[in-house]
């Protein structure tokens, strides 16, 4: 008889492929219990140690030994024309086929939900990263407070879809669960700014917990396919690397916001039993926002773009689709407000003037829920020019309004850093420092409020405070305030740092820095030439350089001109705006928006004085 036939004979092919099937099966269900329990990594890696060493045992022991009616014996000791191996070979297949199909089964329904890599959530839940170390270092100069055992950050969910196009609903379940968290009394969150800078990156969880000065952490990851959702969750304390709860949730995709309670429910029990935290049922229930879970994907969609500033257009138009499918739909009207907001500054080339827009989608938004926050912020603006237009009468009117967004929602950051601008563009430095300093302790990652708050402390006098603060944002490569420094640091001497900031600052190619810097280093000199050839690079590059940086007009004694750009409100106490202050155009400045009335109403700032008679000087 020929070595296969032989193999045949003995049901060592049988039992080969009936020992791989079962393996597989036992594999996949140790893959699943492991992870829920939160074992080791080792255990499933000797799991698959064993498995694959005992193959070549089994399929040994299927050659030299055969099944009898007497029980096992060796092969060679039993007479052919007694053999069963025919009968055992019948009851070898129809094992084999019910496991197959037992793994048919499992392969199908877990394909509605997987990717093709089986390791990728394990792999996706362990990875996490953040901004340069740098950016890390703290701005405070106040000791290193002690972590709370009762602190936590919610890590932006791994989007595990077929198309991995799932990343923004993800994200939503991820910040409803931190919403809901907030909530909770005794309970210190990490804001979603500063937990979120670690998407999609490879940083270990105990160094994440100490970026962000929390003793446990709540991971997980979204599977989105057709109409079911699996959601995945586990929270770990990190000080011991202990799991203190993992679950799995698959359902329906009818109502988001009952899963997302159902997992709050399980979360807040587990910290409950675990540490000690005390929260009413009360405090974690998820209020539906709509029943149209169609506009909740596209408010989630929207809400993704204005979150990183990016295609604000199409941010806009999500949030119109959304309101179009739920008219009482708030939060869409929130973000369609908060996003015309901040489109002017975005979208310059815009024709649209997008300031009304968000005054009547803010208004709307707070018709449906007046709770809200962000409305209130979207109404009154940061350092916004008092207009009927704008929907304020005064500044006043202004800061009350920011009063009342940080009143609904003392977590809103934005709305922190609004008014805390609003004091800055006042000639306030102290209560805008005050703010800044409260935005960054709810929200340490804010790269807007750590760069305002910089300039905040140049205006102050503050000059290498301000730049320590500054520095460590400009490895991000951000620059919502940067260019105030240019002038500070050429007049230190450091030319080139200043060309750097200004460079990065226009970002588009061949900008004529040489001149801007040149003009600074030398301001008693004729430097129209400089100021003409900004002039014609702005022009063929369409670039307003007079709205996003005025400083340039300042540096060429442009004052004029740069009276009338609209952002000078927020760099008119600054250094580059000395020469500025002491002119006509800067008192007619203060004059047209507000300041001088607001001054004479609330008290001038410390940077300004009243002289004789009705007039003032700022210095």
């Amino acid at each position: 008889m020929s070595l296969f036939n032989e193999l045949k004979h003995r049901n060592v092919f049988r039992v080969a492929f009936g020992y791989i099937v079962s393996c597989w099966l036992l594999a996949q269900a140790a893959d699943l219990v492991l992870e829920n329990i939160g074992a080791p990594e080792w255990v499933m890696q000797t799991i698959m140690l064993v498995i694959a060493l005992g193959f070549p045992v089994v399929v040994f022991f299927s050659w030299a030994y055969e099944v009898t009616p007497e029980g096992i014996k060796r092969e060679s000791e039993i007479d052919r024309s007694q053999s069963i191996t025919h009968v055992t070979g019948r009851k070898l297949d129809r094992a084999i086929m019910v496991m197959l199909i037992v793994a048919l089964a499992y392969f199908a329904w877990e394909s509605r939900f997987s990717k093709p890599e089986t390791d990728m959530e394990q792999t996706a839940l362990a990875t996490a990263s953040t901004i340069p170390q740098q950016t890390a270092t703290p701005l405070s100069e106040e000791p290193t407070p002690v972590i709370s055992k009762h602190s936590i950050a919610v890590l932006p969910f791994t989007d595990l879809s077929p198309e991995g196009d799932q990343a923004y609903f993800s994200d939503g379940i991820a910040e409803e669960l931190l919403n809901l968290l907030v909530r909770v009394e005794g309970l210190k969150v990490a804001s979603r700014t500063s937990s979120f800078v670690y998407k999609d990156q490879n940083r270990n969880i105990p160094e994440i917990a100490a970026d962000l000065k929390v003793a446990n952490i709540l991971e997980g990851s979204v599977r989105k396919a057709g109409n079911r959702v699996r959601i995945t969750a586990q929270l770990i304390d990190t000080r011991n690397d202990r799991h203190l709860w993992s679950d799995t949730f698959d359902r329906e995709l009818i109502d988001i916001f009952a899963i997302q309670d159902e997992i709050a429910t399980a979360i807040v029990s587990s910290l409950k039993d675990q540490l000690g935290v005390q929260a009413t049922p009360e405090a974690i229930v998820v209020q539906a926002a709509t029943g149209n879970i169609d506009a909740y994907d596209l408010y989630l969609k929207g809400r993704d773009l204005f979150i990183a500033r990016q295609n604000l257009d199409e941010a806009i138009e999500l949030f119109e689709r959304a309101i179009e499918l739920d008219p009482a739909y708030a939060l869409a009207w929130e973000g369609l407000a908060a996003t015309q907001r901040v489109a002017n500054d975005w979208m310059p080339d815009d024709e649209i003037d997008h300031i009304p827009l968000s005054i009547q989608a803010a208004r709307r938004a707070l018709e449906l829920n007046p709770e809200l926050s962000m409305p209130y912020a979207v109404l009154a603006g940061p350092g916004m020019n008092p207009s009927p237009e704008t929907g304020i009468d005064d500044l006043t009117e202004a800061e009350r309004l920011l009063d009342l967004a940080v009143l609904k929602d003392p977590n809103n950051t934005t709305a922190w850093l609004w008014r805390g601008i609003h004091f800055n563009t006042l000639g306030y430095f102290d209560r805008a420092v005050a703010d800044f300093d409260e935005c960054l302790r709810r929200d340490p990652a804010y790269l807007n409020c750590v760069q305002h708050r910089a300039a905040a402390l140049l205006f102050r006098g503050e000059t290498d405070t301000a730049l320590a603060a500054l520095i460590p944002t400009l490895f991000e490569n951000y620059h919502s305030m940067s260019e105030v420094f240019v002038p500070v640091l050429v007049e230190q001497g450091n030319s080139l740092a200043a060309v750097l900031i200004a460079t990065a600052k226009l970002q588009l190619p061949y900008a004529p820095v040489g001149e801007w810097i040149n003009a600074l280093e030398h301001p008693d000199q004729d430097h129209r030439a400089g100021l003409a050839r900004f002039d014609r690079w702005a022009a063929e590059y369409h670039y307003d350089y007079a709205t996003d940086a005025p400083g340039i007009l300042l540096a060429f004694g442009a004052f004029e001109r740069a009276a009338q750009a609209p952002s000078l409100r927020f760099t008119v106490f600054g250094p580059d705006a000395k020469a500025f202050r002491k002119t006509g155009y800067f008192k007619q400045f203060v004059h047209d928006r507000g300041l001088e009335d607001y001054w004479r109403r609330h008290g001038f700032p410390p940077s300004c004085h009243v002289l004789d008679g009705q007039d003032f000087a700022c210095n």
